[in-house]
């Protein structure tokens, strides 16, 4: 999650002033973090599906330069180095409302899926001890999101399985 000082929408990294993430897995798998079955609730069948998480620990590196460099900057580019910092995030993610469906197979990628375009609506915070600074969204409001995807897939080793997750 990103906060930025400039226009929704913008991705100009020197408006950018945080950058929250779980960080970069010695193993290259960066951006992703375990979560409990219990957080995400899905029924494909209605079109609805909720993703709840509060008080996750990230590290807030200010940027996306310094989240992707872990706090060396770009400085060839004008973004100078700055140190990560703990934080915490929560989340309140909601899909819902069926707009339009798409059925996508690409064997040669080993890829198939079923996709379902809905609304949804997103509440989050955000917390940083070392400096004191907290974020919290506006209220949900459906009007802000122009579509959401909620679905299912088979890719990779999982491909030919047709077994039930």
């Amino acid at each position: 999650m990103d906060i930025y000082t400039g226009p929704v929408g913008s991705a100009n990294v020197p408006q950018q002033i945080h950058d929250y993430s779980p960080g970069i897995a010695p193993n290259g798998l960066f951006w992703v973090i375990a979560a409990s079955r219990e957080v995400a609730q899905i029924d494909l069948e209605s079109a609805r599906a909720s993703l709840r998480m509060s008080d996750v620990p990230v590290m807030d590196a200010h940027d996306v330069a310094n989240a992707l460099t872990n706090g060396q900057g770009l400085p060839s580019l004008g973004i100078p180095p700055i140190a990560p910092v703990p934080a915490t995030v929560s989340f309140d993610i909601e899909w819902s409302g069926a707009i339009a469906e798409a059925q996508v197979e690409n064997d040669m990628e080993n890829f198939r899926g079923h996709f379902i375009k809905t609304g949804a609506t997103v509440q989050w915070s955000a917390s940083d001890p070392t400096t004191g600074f907290e974020f919290v969204s506006e209220a949900p409001n459906p009007a802000r999101n122009l579509y959401s995807v909620v679905g299912h897939e088979r890719n990779g080793v999982f491909f030919g399985r047709e077994d039930e997750d």
